[in-house]
């Protein structure tokens, strides 16, 4: 259904480090730095890009938004976690773990990027 999502970004450095070690978690290798300053990170399943807004204005995180990255199990998921706090992320929402609802059984873990931007790493439990 993705083609890609980008998001806005006023320090790239920091949300390339934060990205290289959550997304590095999951088992995705570093990003790709365009010469003209955009960051990407391309798997064969979409395209992930950070940037500064081109409109010059600070970036901002969407209110009610939640981008979710598919993890293998709840131990990657815990990795993912871990490497966000540690690499200028922070936790929210409720600690990483195991929710039930219309979903089904999930294993779900929610950080903020330096940026403010929501994300989850979920994993759909058997």
């Amino acid at each position: 259904m993705f083609s890609h999502i980008m998001l806005g970004a006023d320090d790239l450095s920091a949300s390339k480090a934060f990205y290289d070690a959550t997304l590095g978690a999951l088992g995705y290798g570093p990003a790709i730095t365009d010469e003209h300053g955009p960051v990407f990170y391309i798997t064969d399943s979409g395209i992930l890009a950070l940037t500064r807004p081109i409109d010059g204005q600070p970036a901002s995180c969407g209110n009610g938004s939640t981008i979710g990255f598919a993890a293998a199990s709840p131990e990657a998921a815990d990795a993912w976690h871990a490497a966000g706090v540690a690499n200028g992320g922070t936790a929210c929402e409720d600690p990483p773990g195991v929710r039930e609802g219309g979903l089904g059984k999930l294993y779900l873990a929610y950080l903020r990027d330096p940026s403010g931007n929501k994300l989850c790493a979920l994993h759909r439990m058997g």
